[in-house]
């Protein structure tokens, strides 16, 4: 049974299985190695960037290390000098001060070559990598651009495509009928009548004082991969599996004051008015709690034809 009629939603990335990856340096883009729909592991290259920020940060790593060794010599020197108490201890304080910071300096150096070369490969050009696995949805990298870190839009958005969320705009009258781990179905335009099962995981905690809604964020499995982000989605509530009723197209409905009626076949050519009570009505099907069995067939098209038809009869 369907807690309410069908809400409007939207699919989109999941976001914990979805990276938005831009490039922390400033460069210009050599080649290219990955395009949109092509999967993609944590750690495989998707550009490779001429970057001078990659050039000035080898450079430092190079003049830290020769420094350090400069002042390393330096401090054995005044260490072996003041042993021998030649060298009074204020300057071998100062030597050791001297080494201690040089340590530091290249600490840094290679923390910020570490970040930028982690796998310690080649320092020639900047390559930028997948931090996950997953396929590419969408590209803003090309050939010859210049990037850099503030860049508004994202060079490559790495995700898992049979995970999905549906966002849905709760009415807050709703809001008592639904709670964590609540299923949905969720039906689009692109697959009519098939209907995709999802389960409620967040529900917000503000109400949008213009729209007088409440955010309900939901996840769906898309193993075929038949859903696609950004797609317009009709996301029914469900009861649990105690509340079952059985469902007929609106069409099939004959409406004769305040009772419902529908025609049952009961054998080839053969068919019976039953009243039939309903629990919900939606804007494509009816919910009927009692008049009909599971498996019986009711004339879903030209059933008020029919009924004209009964009743010039009589």
């Amino acid at each position: 049974m369907p807690l309410a009629e069908p809400l409007n939603g939207r699919i989109a990335y999941n976001e914990n299985f979805t990276a938005r990856v831009s490039s922390p340096i400033a460069g210009r883009i050599v080649s290219i190695k990955l395009q949109p729909g092509d999967t993609v592991k944590a750690g495989d290259a998707l550009v490779a960037l001429d970057s001078p920020d990659l050039a000035q940060a080898v450079a430092d790593l190079h003049k830290a290390e020769a420094d350090e060794t400069r002042k390393r010599l330096a401090f054995e020197r005044a260490r072996k000098l003041h042993e021998g108490e030649v060298l009074p201890r204020k300057d071998y304080e100062s030597a050791e001060a001297d080494l201690a910071q040089a340590h530091a300096e290249m600490q840094r150096a290679q923390l910020r070559m570490r970040n930028l070369v982690p796998a310690g490969g080649a320092r020639e050009n900047y390559v930028l990598r997948a931090p996950i696995g997953g396929v590419v949805s969408e590209r803003k990298a090309n050939p010859g651009m210049e990037v850099r870190p503030d860049l508004p839009d994202p060079l490559y958005v790495i995700t898992d495509p049979k995970r999905l969320w549906v966002m849905i705009d709760l009415p807050e009258r709703n809001l008592s009928k639904v709670e964590p781990g609540h299923p949905v179905a969720v039906e689009v335009d692109a697959w009519p009548g098939e209907r995709f099962a999802g389960t409620i995981e967040k529900i917000g905690e503000t109400v949008d004082p213009a729209t007088r809604r409440i955010q309900v964020r939901c996840s769906v499995p898309n193993p075929a991969r038949k859903l696609k982000p950004e797609m317009y989605a009709r996301v029914t509530l469900l009861a649990d599996e105690n509340q079952r009723a059985l469902r007929v197209p609106n069409g099939a409905l004959i409406t004769e004051g305040l009772y419902s009626h529908v025609f049952v076949e009961k054998s080839p050519g053969v068919f019976e008015k039953r009243r039939v009570t309903l629990r919900l009505q939606d804007r494509d099907y009816s919910y009927v709690a009692s008049g009909l069995s599971p498996g019986e067939h009711v004339v879903a098209g030209g059933a008020l034809l029919l009924n004209s038809e009964l009743t010039a009869a009589n």
